[in-house]
């Protein structure tokens, strides 16, 4: 656990030197803020308090983007080796990523809360720690993510096309960018396939409607199962040497980690009402 600890120090300092991560974790998000509030928030409460769950989760997901392009950096340079020559388990070097960028991403979000309140002048909170809970669970579960992405690439230009392709997924099939009640019947289906949905939903539910935890099952059961899926994964295939090969069963580890949003999308499609409460979140949904 002191491994843990220290790792999580070094990678803390490590990002807050890098100008990438401030623009990536700071100002790219406050843009974010001040576009949404503007163009659909208008000025009320409560389509502000919508954007607001949208613009979180975009803060949130940003370190799946980052945490992988990181790791990767790590292991062409051969930092990563030199960890393993401390010795440090691949559980204590993943885990501490997944704390420092848990740590670091709160800063912004109580800027993005304050901003809210005093530009835009938001006064529906709606339930705050349901927030703070789906905000934590969020930043561990990217943050996993991120970790299979950089475990199974090779080097730098196949991680940013993945990274490209999922993160394309995570913003336009989520309601991250655009609200999915907008979206046909066909893309709020799919998007229920997608674990980003339930963290922007979930946000949404519990800024506009002050929706208890006890009603945040799909949402809170997602985004868990996704982090521990993620994080098994990303040890069972993590690698410290550039040169080292993934084995066969690394594709089985990677598919493992899609299952589980298979079957739950599968579930609400036929069972669940997911669909229904982010239409009727939607402050300009039409009665249905």
């Amino acid at each position: 656990m002191r491994n843990t600890w220290i790792l999580t120090a070094i990678r803390m300092r490590l990002a807050l030197r890098n100008k990438a991560f401030f623009f990536f974790s700071v100002v790219m998000p406050l843009m974010f803020l001040f576009f949404f509030a503007t163009v659909f928030g208008k000025g009320e409460s409560s389509r502000v308090a919508y954007s607001l769950g949208q613009v979180l989760a975009l803060t949130v997901m940003g370190s799946f983007w980052g945490l992988s392009v990181q790791l990767v950096i790590f292991r062409e340079r051969g930092i990563l080796r030199r960890f393993h020559l401390a010795p440090v388990a691949a559980f204590e070097l993943l885990a501490s990523s997944v704390i420092a960028n848990y740590i670091l991403v709160f800063p912004t979000i109580i800027v993005e809360f304050l901003l809210a309140r005093w530009v835009f002048h938001m006064t529906q909170w709606g339930n705050l720690a349901g927030a703070f809970v789906l905000v934590s669970l969020g930043a561990v579960t990217f943050s996993a993510l991120g970790l299979i992405v950089a475990s199974v690439t090779n080097n730098m230009q196949e991680t940013q096309v993945i990274c490209n392709i999922v993160w394309m997924g995570f913003l336009f099939l989520s309601g991250a960018t655009v609200p999915l009640p907008i979206f046909p019947v066909f893309m709020q289906r799919a998007a229920l396939f997608v674990p980003a949905t339930y963290l922007v939903t979930g946000l949404q539910k519990v800024l506009v409607r002050g929706d208890r935890l006890s009603t945040l099952g799909p949402d809170i059961f997602a985004l868990l199962i996704c982090f521990v899926f993620g994080l098994i994964v990303s040890v069972q295939l993590f690698r410290w040497e550039p040169e080292e090969r993934l084995p066969g069963r690394a594709k089985l580890w990677a598919a493992a980690a899609v299952i589980p949003f298979l079957l739950l999308g599968a579930w609400e499609i036929s069972h669940g009402g997911h669909r229904s409460e982010f239409i009727s979140t939607f402050p300009s949904a039409p009665s249905r």
